[in-house]
């Protein structure tokens, strides 16, 4: 069991904290937690935590997670007395999420699924926290029968080790099994979230996935160019009902892996357009050959019976009015990016 809580608030360690699902993850935990906050700043951004610095419950420690850390030594984190409290809980999502960013940072993403997640299970290993994984539903990999769209927790999926996404695909897998591995080896109490698209304030612009790099577009007024099967169904999960499924997986008993995503499709097309609406946009929608095109994503839609079941859980937040307040946050990050350049 997980030490005891001595005060009156849980010590809960977040790692990716400062990323997108990392700062929102804070944000609710924040509300009857004391949160420590760790990251590295490779793909994340200081402003996502900037509001819950003054928060004397929140406490961030910049530390890349590939080299272990002894938190009882650090003199800021000394209110938190974790070498009597421990750690209660451990979510852990550092790691490169974008394409982009995993393109650029194979090596770091290989690294942060394999010594950082070690580097995390070894601290719920010492303090005996209940420990989250932040995984995705690309270790399902390409999909061979489409027959049915809806992926449930049993499909094994289908990934090239050598691939151009191998260094995620794969670093989630290996991730996965030795979560599993260390929860069967030291009784460790863990979780398996398998993550699929998710959106919201706080993705950066032009983050190299489709959501933030159409809306930057349409705000700029530029050509919204999509490509591939753009009337294929795909899953878009607002980010404040991700982290509501999160918080349920934690306090559950769920100890097998669990799709957390949106199964009511949406085509690629009828986003775009939403996108270019909402945003009082003037770009136009192209539509091209796949070749020519960035989104020529194929992606299949997850069941979520066993989460429906075992956390009574399931979205709530509808793609339009998630797509508005998303377009809201970025609406706003242009003008002070704008504003910063004025003299």
């Amino acid at each position: 069991m997980a030490k005891r809580v001595i005060f009156d608030k849980k010590n809960i360690l977040i790692t990716g904290g400062a990323g997108f699902l990392g700062s929102h993850l804070c944000d609710r935990l924040l509300q009857e937690n004391r949160v420590i906050c760790l990251d590295n700043f490779l793909t994340s951004k200081e402003e996502n935590i900037n509001h819950l610095l003054v928060n004397p419950d929140f406490e961030f420690i910049r530390h890349d997670l590939t080299e272990p850390i002894n938190l009882e030594e650090l003199p800021e984190l000394k209110d938190f007395k974790i070498a009597f409290q421990g750690l209660q809980e451990i979510y852990h999502l550092a790691c490169p999420t974008s394409p982009r960013d995993y393109e650029k940072y194979p090596i770091e993403t290989l690294l942060a699924n394999a010594y950082a997640t070690r580097n995390a299970l070894e601290m719920a290993k010492k303090y005996q926290s209940k420990f989250i994984l932040f995984s995705s539903s690309t270790i399902y990999g390409e999909i061979l029968d489409l027959k049915n769209v809806y992926i449930n927790e049993d499909y094994w999926g289908y990934i090239n080790p050598v691939g151009e996404k191998s260094c995620y695909d794969e670093g989630k897998r290996f991730a996965e099994s030795l979560t599993y591995n260390y929860q069967k080896v030291h009784q460790l109490e863990v979780r398996i979230a398998r993550i699929w698209n998710t959106y919201g304030p706080r993705m950066r612009l032009y983050d190299g996935r489709m959501i933030p790099d159409l809306i930057s577009q349409a705000i700029n007024n530029e050509s919204l160019i999509i490509s591939g099967d753009i009337d294929k169904l795909n899953s878009y999960c607002y980010v404040t009902d991700l982290i509501e499924g999160i918080i349920r997986l934690a306090k559950s008993r769920v100890g097998e892996p669990i799709n957390i995503g949106n199964p009511e499709g949406s085509k690629l097309r009828e986003v775009a357009q939403k996108i270019i609406d909402f945003s009082g946009s003037k770009s136009k929608l192209i539509i091209k050959e796949e070749e020519a095109g960035q989104y020529s994503i194929k992606q299949s839609l997850p069941d979520i019976t066993r989460a429906k079941q075992k956390l009574g859980w399931f979205p709530i937040i509808n793609l339009n009015d998630g797509l508005k307040k998303t377009i809201e946050y970025m609406q706003g990050l242009k003008a002070v990016s704008l504003e910063s350049f004025k003299f």
